[in-house]
């Protein structure tokens, strides 16, 4: 069981286990963890929601999952049924991903739009997370993203998906948090391994760390890799 030193970092973390080849005992191990360390949720794919969801029941673990992932590239009605089919099946936070190509080509009418239909989706039944997927934006775009996520009614804004050419930095969460300001969430995600690394995320303003390492974590050593 996690040590009460810790215990605050916990609560703050994603556990996360997103990859293709996934199976149906690494999601139990994950929310056997989840339940032992008390981590704020558990992050999976949404085919393991429902199953996810079992494992957890009666804990005060949430079950979140991704819309739109990792590209972002899906429209905006999959998305919106995506989110409606998660919680259907148990989701009570979804991430989802932004249009990034419309950001980048300046229309964000077409980027709030496609976030506002996951949370109109959402409302009242899930949290939702906006990946902005920092390390394709200029700071410019960041801001931008989120203050559109901000606009649609957003929960919180995300750095990363993990699955794109960089992950989380604490430059980037500085960025975003100036940008929300103190009444939205901003998720640290991607390349967060350590104690040390989360620390600095919480420090420059994160409320959430997504991490496939959170046990690492918590005792103080250092993952592998982000997911």
């Amino acid at each position: 069981m996690i040590t009460n030193q810790f215990s605050d970092m916990a609560k703050t973390i994603d556990h996360t286990l997103l990859k293709a080849e996934t199976t149906k005992e690494e999601v139990k191990k994950l929310c056997e963890e989840a339940r032992a360390y008390e981590f704020a949720s558990v992050c999976i794919n949404p085919v393991w929601v429902a199953y996810a969801g079992e494992q957890l029941e009666g804990t005060k673990v949430k079950v979140c999952t991704v819309i739109g992932f990792p590209l972002g590239a899906t429209t905006t009605e999959v998305k919106a049924f995506e989110t409606k089919n998660a919680i259907q099946n148990g989701a009570t936070e979804v991430d989802m991903v932004i249009n990034i190509g419309a950001l980048k080509a300046g229309d964000d009418e077409t980027v709030l739009k496609d976030i506002q239909a996951v949370t109109a989706a959402a409302r009242g039944k899930a949290l939702t997370k906006v990946i902005i997927e920092t390390s394709l934006l200029t700071d410019e775009e960041k801001e931008r993203a989120c203050t559109l996520a901000v606009q649609a009614g957003a929960h919180y804004v995300k750095t990363s998906t993990g699955f794109s050419t960089g992950g989380a930095t604490v430059e980037d969460v500085q960025l975003m948090r100036k940008t929300v300001g103190p009444d939205i969430g901003v998720k640290a995600s991607g390349g967060v391994r350590s104690q040390e690394d989360a620390a600095g995320m919480i420090k420059a303003g994160a409320t959430r760390i997504g991490a496939s390492s959170g046990v690492k974590i918590v005792q103080g050593l250092k993952g592998e890799s982000d997911y």
